[in-house]
């Protein structure tokens, strides 16, 4: 049984993630949705793969151009386990989402699981996570999933969200400043291909996802986002970023 991991990671959280879940699996083959110049409708999995599809939740649902990519791969009734990754607050109909269009792209999703990872804009909530011990908890998530694999059991768990799916929130946009060296790195790393070259202080808010890949590769760390905005986000979910959420397995 060949074993693959489907990740958009634009700030690392996710991937920290994927890899904890499939680290005790064998040999891992990653395929990455944050890359843009990929086309997505060539790639095909065998029938008997298994599959682990991860990515973040951006104020409760997952980012729509992951999902668009997602769809335009070729599932053949792999296996599949989603994974939800969120920053400590709530990650709502993401899972309902991935699963919906997991299944439309002709995978078989038999076990899903929510992460916490550390939140891509404001640090504070989650920070360090997922950690050692959360590490340790996806292992053994990972390895009940080879389990059921191996039982022979192909079963569709239910997952939390609704239908219709929330609608979309507005995200925040960075931007860069002065100290900005027109290296190119953020118009180069750009899941979205937000960023032209030609222009690299601005993002394009028709293409931007809020993603803060830019911001998290930027050498000179001159790109940010509102430090207002910032700061009125961090207050509203200061509440239910409180209390420490807990990884969970749906199988």
């Amino acid at each position: 049984m060949k074993q693959y991991q489907i990740i958009f990671s634009p700030t690392g959280g996710t991937e920290k993630v994927a890899n904890a879940i499939t680290q005790n699996w064998s040999q891992v083959d990653t395929i990455d949705l944050s890359i843009p110049d990929i086309n997505f409708a060539d790639i095909s999995f065998e029938s008997d793969s298994l599959v682990l599809i991860t990515m973040p939740s951006f104020g409760g649902l997952a980012p729509q151009l992951a999902l668009d990519r997602l769809s335009m791969l070729k599932g053949n009734g792999a296996l599949c386990v989603i994974a939800a990754v969120y920053g400590n607050r709530a990650y709502e109909d993401t899972l309902v989402q991935m699963k919906d269009y997991a299944q439309n792209a002709g995978f078989r999703v038999i076990a899903a699981i929510s992460a916490v990872a550390e939140h891509s804009i404001i640090h504070e909530y989650a920070a360090g996570r997922p950690n050692k011990d959360d590490c340790t908890v996806l292992a053994k998530f990972g390895e009940q999933i080879l389990e059921k694999v191996s039982a022979g059991v192909f079963s569709t768990p239910s997952v939390p969200g609704n239908r219709p799916y929330k609608k979309a929130g507005a995200g925040m946009i960075p931007k860069a400043g002065s100290a900005c060296t027109s290296c190119g790195q953020c118009a180069l790393k750009c899941p979205a291909s937000a960023i032209s070259a030609d222009n690299l202080k601005v993002s394009d808010k028709s293409k931007c996802i809020s993603c803060m890949r830019c911001v998290s590769v930027c050498p000179a760390h001159a790109r940010k986002v509102s430090s207002l905005m910032t700061s009125i986000a961090a207050a509203a979910i200061k509440k239910a970023c409180s209390v420490k959420k807990e990884n969970e397995l749906f199988i």
